[in-house]
């Protein structure tokens, strides 16, 4: 495959911002480019063998020593951008790293040097067919996981396993396709193509096999995108109490004074690898307070965002009051469609007294029944705990599968019909691996690429050169 070029070699910072006992620089570009530049920066008589870490001073593009660390060189296509790399390890203190950059840029310049856009370079990579589009999304997925779960199936997905289980039902999908197509090439030819090609038989495999791979898909979107949790009630009933519990520190302060938390509160959990978005909000209730009311209208404008909802009531007396019910219709009028909302009974150490199965009893303070609500949120949200078999999913790529899998429904339509429509089921097929191929990056718009890689993170400190430049 030909290695893609913008014809611009490019660097950048490749580590986190701020101090650390490592910095890395990293060059991309043609094998010319870059053994030319190691050339000029390290001596005209200077080589460094591939894949090999050089000990080297580094300067400025005056001579000056700017510090002493590694030198590494991946010559193409054997690199991570698929264009020869080279990476200089120094001190990472943020002065002397931005020091480097220029003078690299500086030394450069001559030659189109510049700086690489975010995820230029794994962007590079897919371009040059180092690894798909999936696969390049991987790359931010593990770097921004919250999570043990969400890391490993970043890792998986970056593995090439997500790309791997598309591969084998595109595979499927375009055998079948071949079948029917080669005996439209010969109309003449009268061939049974149900009992020749044993079309409902390999059907029926692509639809188990790709309901499969959507199933996990879905549970690595889980996964990926984690879950919001909204906690609302009346004031006192235990919101911050629950919210301290889930999190096990004190995120939220906790009094006996009704109105304490007059604005929401977030922290993350992990329960199962997966990431918990809890909200503490301020007490639902009927109240004059300027700021009282502000908060409680933050709190409804949260309902609206949640995945969850849990509706703590105080067990010792207010299931039944007319205020926590007022509460409860208050927070329904604004939850999404669809969006599941819990009954919690809190202070059940108190009272045990339970109006009905609805309900799900806890003491935050005791930490009883904790275990089974983080139970039901895992089961609200389909969680299965499979980790091990879980690569991480975009919302992109369960539209994608979604869209392929209508075309595959029409196709299983049609090859059960007495007198099949070849046309239109060959058609089907293209267009539900189309849709597999837009994953993949095979078939994705340009523009769409765009998007993607411009979200990257780019670990870079610079600022504007000085006037001698």
């Amino acid at each position: 495959m030909p290695i893609y070029s913008d014809r611009d070699p490019i660097v950048a910072i490749a580590t986190a911002s701020g101090r650390g006992g490592v910095g890395i620089i990293r060059l991309s570009g043609s094998d010319s480019f870059i053994s030319g530049f190691i050339k000029d920066y390290f001596g005209s008589q200077e080589k460094l063998k591939p894949r090999y870490a050089h000990y080297r001073q580094f300067k400025d593009d005056r001579g000056v020593l700017l510090d002493e660390g590694l030198a590494l060189y991946f010559p193409a296509p054997r690199s991570y951008t698929g264009e020869s790399v080279l990476e200089l390890q120094a001190h990472g203190g943020p002065v002397v790293l931005q020091m480097l950059l220029h003078s690299i840029l500086r030394l450069g310049r001559s030659a189109g040097l510049r700086l690489a856009e975010p995820g230029e370079f794994t962007k590079r990579a897919f371009l040059n067919g180092r690894i798909d589009l999936s696969q390049a999304e991987a790359v931010a997925d593990l770097i921004d996981a919250t999570t043990e779960g969400a890391a490993r199936a970043a890792s998986r997905s970056l593995n090439g396993d997500f790309s791997k289980s598309i591969h084998a039902v595109g595979d499927q999908i375009i055998e079948l396709r071949a079948l029917i197509e080669a005996i439209l090439d010969f109309p003449e030819e009268e061939i049974d193509f149900i009992k020749s090609t044993q079309a409902r038989e390999r059907m029926s495999k692509i639809i188990v096999d790709f309901e499969h791979l959507m199933h996990q898909s879905q549970q690595g979107s889980i996964l990926r995108e984690g879950v919001k949790v909204v906690l609302v009630g009346s004031p006192n009933v235990g919101k911050s109490s629950l919210m301290n519990c889930l999190s096990g520190s004190d995120i939220a302060i906790v009094t006996d004074i009704a109105g304490t938390t007059r604005d929401k509160i977030e922290n993350e959990i992990s329960i199962n690898g997966v990431a918990l978005r809890l909200v503490d909000t301020a007490g639902v209730r009927e109240t004059t307070d300027k700021v009282e009311s502000i908060g409680i209208e933050r709190t409804l404008q949260a309902v609206e965002d949640a995945d969850i909802v849990l509706h703590l009531v105080d067990a010792t007396n207010e299931y039944s009051d007319e205020e926590g019910q007022k509460t409860l219709y208050k927070v329904m009028q604004r939850v999404s469609s669809g969006v599941p909302v819990i009954q919690v009974l809190n202070k059940c150490d108190l009272d045990h007294k339970i109006p009905d199965d609805s309900w799900l009893p806890i003491s935050a303070k005791t930490g009883e029944g904790i275990d089974r609500l983080k139970n039901k949120l895992l089961e609200l949200v389909g969680w299965e705990n499979q980790p091990e078999s879980t690569f991480l999913a975009r919302e992109r790529h369960l539209q994608a599968l979604s869209n392929a899998y209508e075309h595959l429904e029409l196709a299983n339509q049609f090859v059960n019909m007495s007198d099949p429509p070849l046309e239109l089921l060959a058609e089907e097929l293209r267009l539900s691996n189309d849709e597999l191929g837009v994953i993949l990056g095979e078939t994705t718009p340009d523009d769409i690429l765009g998007m993607i890689f411009s979200r990257f993170c780019i670990c870079l400190l610079y600022t504007s050169p000085s006037p001698r430049d």
